[in-house]
């Protein structure tokens, strides 16, 4: 969080407790609270609703499921749960699987799938294909979801030159055998989204993608700043209109 400060965890290092996992003590009270409403019973969309309301949120946000799916690294060094690969390792081992676990025993949230039906436009973000939007489309029902939503569906590429802006996200596609570009990411979306957005970085990857029937918007995708946000999204907006 912005201008967050970090007394909690380095009163833990010096109380000699691991403190490889450097949460801010913002972030802290938040998982402090929502940890505290889920050891009393409260539903994750409830925890998540409370939370909302109390930051002032105006966007409603609703988590994928309210059961516990985690993000679980194979690599060369043994297995890992996702924050370890990624903050305690700095995600430079050797990715050697990636999987879900306890993805098959939970259910979608069904205001989710109610709000992709209902949606005039569904994005998903340029986020890590893998471990990110990954998990969403695996749970049972999302990605069948998509394919029937009337919506206009579409897709923000994270990799810009066949790299990311930040994350691991080109290490992991390469790991799974994925093209780690941004028509490598259009391929693990196509079946379920009307335009894919990339990168002027990426031109020539448009002609690839409108081969295959769908529209393809070329601008800057890379946001420094919330006036880049506000930017692209009015942006790709503007254009899903005109077409």
């Amino acid at each position: 969080m912005k201008d967050d400060t970090f007394n909690c965890n380095e009163m833990l290092g010096r109380l000699g407790v691991e403190n490889w996992f450097k949460i801010g003590d913002k972030d802290l009270a938040l998982n402090l609270l929502r940890t505290s409403l889920l050891a009393q019973g409260s539903k994750l969309s409830q925890a998540v609703e409370k939370l909302r309301k109390a930051l002032g949120v105006r966007a409603r946000i609703l988590p994928m499921t309210d059961d516990p799916v985690r993000t679980i690294i194979e690599t060369d060094k043994g297995t890992l749960r996702f924050q370890e690969y990624f903050v305690k390792h700095g995600y430079q081992l050797e990715i050697r699987g990636i999987r879900f676990a306890g993805i098959d025993d939970s259910e979608p949230l069904p205001e989710a799938l109610q709000a992709i039906q209902e949606s005039d436009v569904v994005a998903i973000a340029p986020s890590n294909p893998i471990v990110s939007i990954g998990p969403i489309l695996a749970l049972r029902g999302v990605r069948d979801a998509m394919r029937r939503s009337r919506a206009t569906r579409l897709a923000v590429s994270p990799i810009v030159g066949g790299r990311t802006i930040k994350g691991p996200a080109d290490k992991m596609l390469q790991a799974l055998g994925i093209e780690p570009t941004a028509y490598g990411v259009y391929k693990m979306y196509r079946d379920i989204i009307d335009v894919m957005v990339i990168d002027k970085a990426d031109e020539k990857e448009a002609e690839r993608i409108e081969a295959e029937g769908k529209q393809c918007f070329v601008l800057n995708t890379i946001m420094n700043t919330l006036q880049d946000a506000r930017t692209l999204a009015s942006q790709i907006l503007s254009k899903i209109r005109r077409e």
